[in-house]
């Protein structure tokens, strides 16, 4: 089994999206493992949905539900992404990885160790490289985005998302209450500032700027106050954006790519 599945990515968001893309495209077979309730707000460019919808297409590459490690070995088989939804890695206690990435993006661990797979890498802060994975990526935007960490610890969370045409935290809405999200716009729309987007229960989110709606949760989803629901790009021409993966995942799917080969030499598929 190690065989056909060298590779297992943990989430499936968007920005795990832009690693496993990048991987399956170079021809690297690769497991994605994610929760039964994925909670992607770029949902149109994150192989997540195929939890939800069976099956997710983000640029050419199609990403599908999966209930065993074989039926993952058969779609993988046909040229898809298989997803299993194992938030646990119960999985791999049938086989061992020669190379597991912690996508997660969770800001913490969340149960990903360095003797899970010959190399561990993860994305982002909550982990120390060398301790919790072989690498750590710098997740950051920046002039280090990308970067491979050997020792040490990515760049911890701001809270604060970078600037887009001069706005930052005001592109990210979160939950006003409690409840269940009831959309009432689509990604990829454009709204104005303070329209009504959604409904958590009865209470409206209104948008904070006028431009782009890039990402939106699930209709349906249960959320908590304070609960990230929704980004929005100031920049009304960059539509097409909000369907393709984003320059910031190309840049640390290559980080991703590039740990991979500079320590398992022979290349494997």
């Amino acid at each position: 089994m190690s065989g056909e599945f060298p590779i297992v990515v943990r989430g499936g968001g968007d920005i795990a999206t832009g690693t496993i893309h990048r991987l399956h495209r170079c021809g690297f077979s690769v497991l994605v493992l994610e929760t039964e309730r994925p909670s992607a707000i770029r949902r149109y460019v994150a192989f997540s949905e195929a939890v939800y919808e069976g099956s997710w297409t983000v640029e050419g590459v199609e990403a599908v539900r999966v209930e065993s490690l074989e039926e993952a070995l058969q779609r993988r088989s046909e040229g898809k992404v298989p997803v299993l939804a194992d938030a646990e890695c119960s999985c791999l206690r049938q086989f061992r990885p020669k190379v597991l990435v912690d996508g997660i993006l969770a800001k913490k661990n969340l149960g990903t160790a360095i003797d899970m797979a010959d190399t561990v890498i993860a994305l982002g802060p909550g982990f120390t490289a060398g301790r919790d994975a072989h690498l750590v990526i710098e997740t950051m935007r920046g002039h280090d985005l990308g970067r491979i960490l050997t020792e040490g610890t990515a760049m911890p969370n701001t809270g604060v998302p970078g600037v887009i045409a001069g706005y930052g935290k005001e592109r990210v809405i979160h939950s006003p209450a409690d409840g269940i999200m009831v959309n009432c716009s689509r990604i990829g729309e454009i709204v104005e500032k303070d329209q009504v987007i959604a409904h958590v229960g009865q209470v409206p989110v209104k948008a904070t700027l006028t431009g782009v709606l890039r990402g939106l949760l699930r209709d349906g989803y249960p959320v908590t106050k304070g609960f990230k629901i929704a980004d929005i790009d100031p920049r009304e021409s960059e539509q097409k954006n909000c369907f393709t993966i984003s320059d910031k995942a190309r840049c640390i799917a290559g980080g991703v790519l590039e740990g991979i080969l500079s320590r398992q030499r022979v290349p494997f598929l």
